[in-house]
């Protein structure tokens, strides 16, 4: 009987699994082999280094977190305060994940600042600059301000040290919105 193919696909995928439901600090060989069904050399071959997979998984992990937090199925209460809210029910849903994406160092590059000005961004921006009848520069301080805010009750949600409550996540939000847009629209009369 011809055994199957271990592809790097299926390693990164699996690794992905093992980071989702025990943490990055438990992808190795072992636990990525275990979850294949495999022995380790077949991830050995396509990752000489475990560090390699890591930034694989990081890859997966981000393009995961993007569709996840895209996924706004109230939009009359706003897009961004939707995708503020993503955020945070992200950090309760996938705590590994959030872990691992925000508070591992493995994110390189992309401060907040350069991520509102990259190019991936910019039609969201746009979108959010036309329903909140600002310029796309003070939309973007808006996105800022209500990413921060969101960033630490997940943070401290991932972390275990505070209990989700989606309807005080969700005002606490939503003030947070309404003064940076005030703040904002003050700034520029």
């Amino acid at each position: 009987m011809p055994k199957a193919k271990i592809t790097r696909e299926m390693i990164v995928d699996a690794a992905f699994e093992v980071a989702r439901s025990a943490g990055i600090e438990n992808v190795n060989a072992r636990t990525v082999s275990e979850k294949l069904g495999c022995s380790t050399q077949p991830v050995m071959y396509h990752f000489a280094r475990i560090e390699e997979m890591k930034r694989a998984v990081y890859e997966k992990a981000g393009e995961f977190h993007s569709e996840c937090l895209m996924n706004v199925t109230e939009p009359q209460n706003g897009i961004m305060l939707g995708i503020g809210l993503n955020y945070v029910k992200f950090a309760v849903r996938e705590p590994n994940l959030f872990r691992f994406l925000f508070q591992s160092g493995y994110a390189v590059g992309n401060s907040l600042i350069e991520m509102v000005d990259s190019a991936e961004l910019r039609p969201l921006i746009e979108m959010m600059s036309g329903a909140m009848e600002l310029p796309a520069e003070q939309t973007k301080e808006v996105f800022v301000t209500i990413s921060m805010f969101a960033h630490g009750y997940a943070s401290i949600i991932a972390n275990n040290s505070l209990e989700y409550d989606e309807k005080t996540v969700a005002a606490h939000l939503e003030r947070a919105y309404r003064g940076a847009v005030l703040a904002v629209r003050e700034k520029m009369k």
